[in-house]
């Protein structure tokens, strides 16, 4: 299967149909050595995403500001007040008090962009659904795994 074809078909089923329209147009694949699947696919020479064994991916916060060109993209987000935005760009955790929205999309485990006044500033995954997080003020919304602070300048 064509690679791009099979990134855009990823990103359609975990972000929302039409959500691939937004990538760019030259993007460089990285393949595994051993296995022959696609590890990484880049931009400019910046790294866009990582694809997961379990057919995931890891997007970057570059990559997520990206797609935030796509209204269906912002249903898979979350938005963050004031007081936490210093900590989470530090790579803290996100928790259920500090949630101002977060989109409908939002399943335990996914994959979640995290916005402070519709910039993204960082990317994690899941611990509630978008439910749970708007129910509880108590716990752990989103476990932060990139955010701007770990991105190279340039």
């Amino acid at each position: 299967m064509d690679p791009i074809l099979k990134l855009k078909h990823t990103i359609d089923a975990l972000f929302g149909v039409g959500v691939s329209r937004h990538l760019p147009k030259q993007i460089e694949f990285f393949f595994s050595k051993r296995t022959g699947r696609i590890r990484e696919v880049y931009h400019n020479q910046k790294l866009l995403c990582t694809l997961r064994i379990d057919g995931g991916l890891a997007i970057t916060p570059h990559f997520a500001q990206i797609l935030m060109k796509s209204k269906k993209f912002k249903e898979n987000c979350l938005e963050i007040d004031k007081d936490s935005k210093p900590f989470v760009e530090d790579g803290r955790s996100v928790f259920c008090g500090h949630v101002v929205w977060c989109g409908k999309n939002i399943r335990i485990q996914s994959e979640v962009p995290v916005l402070y006044k519709n910039k993204v500033i960082a990317v994690g995954k899941a611990i509630l659904s978008s439910e749970m997080m708007k129910e509880q003020r108590i716990g752990v919304a989103v476990k932060v795994r990139d955010s701007l602070k770990n991105q190279p300048e340039g």
